[in-house]
């Protein structure tokens, strides 16, 4: 099964996220998290489903500090929408989510930023 989802670094962040066309939904996990397991899949299929509207990252916390700095992560799973350089937050609420979340909510958060 190839993977909708790409797995990305702190040096890879820049070209994958920052530069992209396409609003990017940054997914950091970790090996040792449970909640992050059930999530996995849940990223997959919204990578899958919204692959014309929207890029999904998943990114590594122990091996990426710089990013997870920047991006204010305090605990995995943890959800970032990026588009223009920045957490998308103009005339919309910022989307910033940490721990599990079901599809069905996912979907619902971010149908704001994909129209």
């Amino acid at each position: 099964m190839s993977s909708n989802v790409i797995v990305i670094t702190d040096s890879e962040f820049e070209t994958e996220v920052l530069k992209s066309e396409k609003p990017v939904l940054l997914y950091f996990w970790a090996t040792w998290c449970g909640p992050c397991q059930l999530v996995s899949p849940i990223m997959e299929k919204v990578a899958s489903e919204y692959s014309d509207r929207l890029k999904v990252v998943k990114m590594e916390v122990d091996p990426n500090p710089i990013t997870v700095k920047q991006y204010g992560v305090e605990g995995v799973p943890a959800l970032r929408l990026v588009q223009n350089q920045e957490v998308k937050n103009q005339e919309l609420p910022p989307f910033s989510y940490e721990g599990a979340i079901t599809k069905e909510k996912l979907i619902e958060k971010l149908k704001p930023y994909l129209t």
